[in-house]
């Protein structure tokens, strides 16, 4: 299922779409925690991309371990190196994806109206930030470890 696409490998092609999205989602999402005269023309792109993102970043990896089983299974050496590494980050970026998501959607939430209180939205707010943080790592990581397995150094 995740293997091809009009035969060309499927990894290379929707990969684009986590390393695009998963910092946007990350930028967004910190703009709302921390600007919230911002909030009313960010809520629809947060709300967009917070489940789209960490279903992107799901695609990409069940797709690069389609790709590596079909292609790589006896790769060894540098190159077996360079792809254990890159496979490495996508349980971690899964996760805080899918992290970043939900809090992403939490933040919203909390945000509209002052039902939860102040604290309960910094709370939200500090946690979000961190999460966006987080995510940024193991994107570029993770992309960073791609390319250099692909081009080399």
């Amino acid at each position: 299922m995740f293997d091809e696409i009009l035969g060309l490998p499927l990894h290379p092609l929707v990969v684009h779409a986590a390393v695009v999205l998963t910092p946007l989602l990350a930028v967004l999402a910190v703009a709302y925690a921390l600007l919230p005269r911002t909030r009313p023309m960010l809520t629809w792109a947060v709300v967009g991309l917070a489940p789209i993102v960490p279903v992107s970043v799901f695609v990409a990896r069940e797709s690069g371990e389609s790709l590596e089983e079909g292609r790589f299974a006896s790769a060894s050496g540098q190159l077996g190196e360079r792809i254990a590494e890159h496979a490495g980050f996508s349980i971690p970026l899964l996760l805080v994806t899918l992290a970043l998501g939900v809090m992403s959607l939490a933040l919203v939430h909390v945000s509209r109206g002052d039902r939860f209180g102040r604290s309960a939205g910094l709370a939200v707010s500090a946690l979000t930030v961190v999460l966006a943080a987080v995510a940024l790592y193991y994107v570029l990581r993770a992309g960073h470890s791609g390319a250099v397995a692909v081009w080399g150094n």
